[in-house]
């Protein structure tokens, strides 16, 4: 892990758990920033917005990680996704959480207010945060996902 800030965001149905994922974070001892809707403005209050804001700032470098938090986790996951660069998967379980990184280099993880308790979801943020990209066979896949991408870019099949 790097020295660079964990990026936290969520949208309305999101921020209860947003403030204390963030200071239990804050208790470890990361360094964490967040984006809240009111944060971006009264105009932008919906989770693409935060998810849009916290994966540009991951493509860009300035943060390693990310979590991103709405209802369910999902519209994070696929907004999160629409930034070139960035993989976004929604966890609810620790396995899912380790996988999501060690397997597919996830740079961030989403999570649903609505579907996961706060104790829960600080044992799958942790098991997240200690897990790291595996490579191996991994490498290839990713390697793959990330080719896939730069083709449709382009306007390739």
């Amino acid at each position: 892990m790097s020295d660079l800030p964990i990026l936290l965001g969520a949208d309305d149905a999101g921020l209860e758990l947003l403030a204390i994922v963030a200071a239990d974070l804050a208790d470890l001892g990361h360094a964490i920033e967040t984006v809240r809707p009111d944060d971006i403005g009264p105009e932008a209050i919906d989770y693409p917005d935060v998810a849009e804001r916290v994966a540009v700032a991951i493509r860009d470098g300035r943060a390693d990680r990310g979590i991103l938090i709405c209802g369910t986790g999902i519209g994070m996951a696929i907004a999160a996704n629409k930034v070139p660069g960035v993989r976004a998967a929604q966890a609810h379980d620790v396995y899912s959480a380790e996988r999501a990184r060690k397997s597919n280099n996830a740079q961030i993880v989403t999570l649903g207010a609505r579907v996961i308790g706060p104790e829960a979801a600080k044992t799958v943020i942790h098991a997240w945060l200690a897990s790291e990209f595996a490579g191996g066979a991994s490498t290839r896949k990713v390697d793959k996902i990330d080719e896939l991408e730069r083709r449709l870019a382009t306007g390739g099949p």
